[in-house]
């Protein structure tokens, strides 16, 4: 009897399983929101799905990288879209939250991320991406600024000047 060839991995398919939790993490950082998160990751995997599979064009060397400056480029982009004005609902009425809960948090970290997301929430999308991928990522600043599309003068002075603001606010 004739068996057909176990189907083929598409490799598009093992890079999203290996890096959505980092761009998941990526967005959440830019967004503070989770429902913003997630719909920028898929619209990043979708771009990144699109480049993958184009049959023209050079071939995609490091889709990480790729992926990474997708993100931010559409999370900037949707920025600056006025539907970016629309602020979703924490708490959606009439829901118990209650038992809704995720996993062990201490007081302590949950205080620390909320102090995060409302100093990045007061930075501008770009500073936000800057700060982000600068010292949350770990980025270089000649990775953050061919990311954005900067001088490397630019990140380090948006750096030192976002990282002030928040400071600042911190101190308040």
């Amino acid at each position: 009897m004739f068996e057909p060839d176990p189907p083929v991995p598409d490799p598009f398919e093992e890079f999203a399983r290996a890096r959505a939790p980092h761009l998941y993490r990526a967005a959440w950082l830019l967004c503070g929101h989770r429902t913003e998160a997630e719909d920028l990751v898929q619209e990043t995997l979708a771009k990144v799905y699109v480049r993958m599979h184009r049959r023209r064009g050079p071939r995609l060397d490091n889709p990480a990288a790729y992926a990474q400056t997708v993100l931010t480029r559409t999370f900037i982009s949707a920025r600056r879209r006025a539907s970016s004005t629309e602020v979703p609902y924490a708490d959606l009425p009439g829901l118990d939250t209650a038992g809704a809960d995720c996993g062990t948090d201490h007081a302590g970290t949950t205080d620390l991320r909320l102090a995060l997301t409302d100093a990045l929430a007061d930075l501008t999308p770009v500073d936000r991406a800057v700060v982000v991928l600068r010292h949350l990522d770990g980025l270089s600043v000649e990775e953050v600024a061919h990311a954005l599309g900067l001088t490397s003068g630019a990140v380090r002075n948006r750096s030192m000047r976002a990282l002030a603001r928040m400071r600042k606010e911190a101190l308040r």
